[in-house]
């Protein structure tokens, strides 16, 4: 059975390259979290071609004007997920762009090393 990413649904593209697309996340940390995704169904970052690479930078720079624009974050988080170990559990490659806001977390110190919460602090 071919893979069928859950990426291609009816949600509506932000942007949208040569390379890839950007969509809001169905399940967003924060308002305005998105997902920059590449058109070639692929599961790991380190997969990707320069040409890939340099289209998904492009829309990532475009959501991050986008989401300034529409709602004023402090700060980001970007993000990628590559294997289960790393806690990856769509097997379509994919990059997180989430908007933070002063006030949404008690203690942001750390940011993506919370990943493992006990290496957060150091």
């Amino acid at each position: 059975m071919k893979y069928k990413s859950p990426f291609l649904d009816d949600r509506k593209k932000l942007f949208e390259n040569s390379v890839g697309f950007v969509i809001l996340d169905r399940f967003p940390v924060n308002n305005g979290h998105c997902l920059i995704i590449p058109h070639r169904v692929y599961s790991d970052y380190f997969s990707s071609t320069s040409k890939e690479v340099e289209g998904l930078n492009d829309l990532i720079f475009k959501a991050k004007k986008y989401l300034d624009t529409e709602f004023n974050p402090s700060g980001f988080n970007v993000g990628i997920n590559c294997g289960e170990s790393a806690g990856q559990t769509i097997m379509h490659m994919h990059i997180h762009l989430i908007p933070r806001f002063l006030g949404d977390t008690q203690d942001p110190s750390g940011g993506v090393r919370g990943v493992i919460p006990l290496k957060k602090k150091y």
